[in-house]
């Protein structure tokens, strides 16, 4: 994977487009700002519960995107990453409606994770309550089967998304199979959606076990053997994911996105300056995504001090929400459906008060930090808060999954901003010297100053957070220069 900057996009919610639209958008419009895209769920169908995550068909690409040739033609001129969903397909799949059909006489039935294939002799109330929530309730759906029989299925996320088991000699070859479908369409980079959730296990949490470890490293394996890199998407205590960086190829750094509204909300870079002393290096840096904001990742945990205070990170979701003039708070928590514990459901620019500077200068900081960064769609156009999406859904994170039309893209690009933006985005490709050495300079807390080094070449940002101005300077062959 190149270390430039990587867009996130649903393929349909980018001007409506097709793969085919998407890639003539990347050689177009937005010529040279990306070095990769990360395709969310192209998988038939787009429009499940869950917004293609959620496949009937996990091997197919909804028609109405394109097809596998599509895939390959995009992969010939940028990085191509897609999500192996792990953890589960719809309950509409034709596997689990046989094992519905046809019971343990399906020949899928090993396919799916029941609660007796992990509590065979029944569970007390302490392994419920061990067992780790994403989100309320508990991970398990009654299923009437069609001899009238009743059992128990695993269902982590929702009733829609069937748990599948992945050990199982059925289990195995479906990802396997999905593999061979991504490296014959050129996809070099996977990201594992939900893999701390795939092995559930009696008596444990059933999330990111010893087991679950051991799971994904041969999943990495087969995967590298294919020439695929894989990205393992884990929303944790900070120092469980500084643990998992260790024995993955990549990790995304969620602690990032909470750090740098800290360091701007507050004035004060202390709390970013720590994590960035330990923090992984084999990092992909986010500030949004197609999910919510991570709190989790930087709040404390079972007594233990996280990277910010907690009565800080409670007044920093609080400064979210008001700068987003209170929208935030209806697509968060019980406020919406698709519920999660642990986010608040904002675009990055809403949760900054729709400040441009401030987004500028956050997205600088992404750039500078450790790691390749990602750039999500709705975050490229510094998108709002889209109260019609989520008013006609109810799910909390449509308010950050806006579908842009041609129109809107065509306005945006001729905008003062994003001159700027596009400036900073084509900067953090081309220069030499982030393929060097991250150094984080000397600074009052008031301020942060980071620097790269790679032979002759460097460049040094520096941010005064007292008034938020923001200065770039870099070699150029034998001058110093100043990007804005």
């Amino acid at each position: 994977m190149e270390n430039k900057v990587q867009l996130i996009t649903y393929v349909d919610r980018l001007g409506g487009n097709n793969i085919k639209g998407l890639n003539l958008l990347l050689k177009n419009q937005f010529k040279d700002l990306f070095g990769g895209v990360h395709m969310l769920p192209f998988y038939y169908p787009i429009d499940g519960e869950d917004a293609g995550f959620d496949p009937i068909d996990h091997k197919k690409i909804d028609e109405r995107l394109g097809s596998w040739d599509d895939v390959k033609a995009l992969s010939s001129s940028v990085d191509v990453m897609a999500d192996l969903i792990v953890n589960h397909m719809s309950v509409k799949s034709p596997e689990f409606q046989d094992f519905v059909q046809n019971g343990d006489d399906s020949e899928y039935a090993e396919l799916f994770l029941t609660f007796n294939k992990v509590f065979p002799t029944g569970a007390t109330e302490k392994d419920l309550i061990e067992i780790y929530r994403p989100r309320p309730g508990y991970p398990f759906t009654r299923v009437k089967f069609n001899n009238g029989e009743e059992r128990l299925i695993w269902t982590t996320f929702t009733t829609n998304q069937i748990d599948i088991d992945v050990y199982s000699q059925k289990g195995s070859a479906y990802l396997d199979n999905i593999l061979i479908e991504f490296q014959k369409a050129g996809v070099n980079m996977i990201r594992l959606d939900a893999a701390g959730y795939a092995i559930k296990k009696a008596g444990t949490s059933s999330f990111m076990i010893e087991e679950t470890f051991a799971f994904i490293d041969e999943l990495t394996q087969k995967a590298k053997k294919m020439g695929i890199s894989v990205l393992v998407e884990i929303h944790s205590f900070y120092k469980t994911q500084i643990e998992i960086a260790k024995k993955v190829d990549f990790v995304y750094d969620f602690a990032l996105p909470v750090l740098v509204l800290d360091t701007l909300f507050n004035a004060s870079a202390e709390n970013l300056k720590n994590w960035l002393k330990v923090s992984p290096r084999n990092a992909i840096t986010v500030l949004d995504t197609h999910d919510g904001i991570g709190i989790v990742d930087v709040a404390s945990e079972n007594g233990e001090k996280g990277l910010i205070d907690d009565s800080t990170l409670d007044a920093i979701v609080e400064r979210m929400h008001e700068n987003s003039g209170n929208t935030s708070r209806k697509a968060t928590g019980a406020a919406a459906s698709n519920l999660d514990l642990y986010q608040v459901n904002s675009t990055y620019f809403e949760a900054l008060g729709r400040d441009e500077r401030a987004y500028l200068a956050a997205r600088a900081i992404q750039f500078f930090v450790p790691g390749i960064p990602q750039v999500y769609y709705v975050g490229l156009f510094a998108g709002e808060n889209d109260m019609d999406l989520l008013a006609k859904t109810n799910v909390g994170r449509d308010i950050n999954r806006h579908y842009y039309s041609q129109k809107e893209i065509n306005d945006y690009v001729q905008t003062p901003f994003f001159a700027k933006f596009k400036k900073l985005l084509v900067f953090r490709n081309t220069h030499s010297s982030f393929g060097g050495e991250f150094i984080l300079k000397e600074s009052s807390n008031s301020g942060l100053n980071i620097r790269w080094e790679n032979n002759i070449h460097w460049s040094e940002f520096y941010l005064d957070l007292k008034s938020v101005d923001l200065k770039i300077t870099y070699s150029n062959l034998d001058t110093v220069d100043s990007l804005f």
